[in-house]
């Protein structure tokens, strides 16, 4: 990696984190500079504008929970352990594993109708946990693990909208209390599909 390339990053890595909490339009670039104790004009040189930099700040911020996602999922061997898994790591909205909360949730619900480039970075992710979800299930049922009839395209839709609701919900009441509800829901429908 260039220098300039390193820089690129630091910049990426500080910002990222600012622009999950604040939001897109909420970080200026005074809270940019801030975070990284460069000058603007070093930003510049980097980055076109603030909005070039968000494009980088979302795509890091969801290849993080990408990442994380896969390796706790990755670390079970089992289809039904694979989605425990994932039930586990996100049944704590107010401990996000990715510092401020889902960068989903976050940059969707602001960009659905202000920034059609990070709305598409935002469903293009939502396709993928989607697909991951229905292709474990689907893996489970080849197994043997869960019933065959089991319909793995709804159970994806139903866990993904369950758990991003249920995130909204606790980080907007300040309680994880919801989340163990759905969570639970979650866990009596694997239960009820298992062999």
């Amino acid at each position: 990696m260039t220098k300039a390339e390193k820089t690129r990053q630091f910049i990426i890595e500080k910002s990222a984190p600012i622009f999950n909490t604040k939001g897109i339009s909420g970080t200026v670039m005074t809270d940019i500079m801030e975070a990284t104790k460069l000058a603007k004009g070093s930003l510049y040189v980097h980055f076109e504008n603030k909005e070039d930099l968000s494009y980088a700040a979302v795509d890091h911020n969801m290849q993080i929970l990408k990442d994380i996602s896969n390796k706790i999922i990755n670390k079970h061997k089992t289809a039904k352990g694979k989605i425990i898994g994932f039930l586990n790591l996100f049944s704590d909205p107010l401990n996000h594993p990715v510092f401020g909360g889902c960068p989903m949730l976050n940059f969707g619900m602001e960009a659905d109708d202000t920034s059609p480039i990070i709305a598409d970075k935002v469903s293009s992710m939502i396709k993928e946990v989607l697909q991951e979800l229905k292709e474990i299930v689907d893996t489970g049922i080849a197994a043997g693990e869960f019933k065959a009839d089991w319909d793995s395209r709804k159970f994806a839709v139903m866990v993904f909208a369950l758990m991003e609701g249920g995130n909204l919900i606790c980080r907007t009441t300040k309680s994880n209390a919801q989340m163990k509800i759905i969570v639970q829901i979650i866990k009596d429908e694997i239960h009820r599909n298992s062999l």
